[in-house]
């Protein structure tokens, strides 16, 4: 069964463009549902991006998702040295800011692709990044899972996928 790990762009832009808490309740009724089956999950360090600006999306992930939906990623720490390993040997083309703000601990990306690398088959990341191979200031999501072979959507992908609609 697939799994798709959100990464924290998933709920910050359908929360603050595409799909409104107060207008968009059908969205967020199967974002619910979804993850309370376990279809949609997310990670610690999505978690921590998540509840630190106390607004009506943290408030409405603290009462809506279920209390296993954030991952533990303290489990995928050898998939995480491999994550590391390909953003180090970018130094070349990556400038030294790009590659720290990547691998920071306390940023969610390259945790995200770990996690997902560990069970590459079965969890695809959702995320609104775009690749951008060219780009050396920042390492885009896309742009590792294409070199580590870890599958990517977009929201819309995701629904595709799993012929879900609202």
């Amino acid at each position: 069964m697939a799994i798709f790990v959100v990464d924290s762009n998933f709920f910050i832009q359908a929360h603050r463009f595409t799909y409104p808490l107060d207008v968009a309740k059908g969205f967020w009724g199967k974002i619910k549902k979804m993850a309370e089956a376990g279809t949609i999950i997310s990670i610690d360090k999505v978690k921590n991006e998540l509840y630190d600006k106390n607004d009506d999306l943290e408030k409405w992930c603290k009462l809506n998702l279920p209390s296993d939906f954030f991952k533990d990623t303290s489990v995928v720490m050898s998939e995480y040295g491999k994550v590391s390993a390909w953003a180090i040997s970018k130094n070349s083309h990556y400038l030294p800011k790009a590659i720290n703000e990547f691998l920071n601990a306390d940023e969610a990306d390259a945790f995200l692709i770990a996690y997902s690398l560990a069970e590459p088959l079965n969890r695809f990341i959702v995320t609104h990044e775009v690749s951008a191979p060219q780009k050396i200031s920042k390492i885009k999501i896309p742009d590792c899972c294409n070199a580590l072979n870890v599958k990517y959507v977009t929201t819309i992908e995701m629904f595709r996928e799993i012929k879900e609609t609202f």
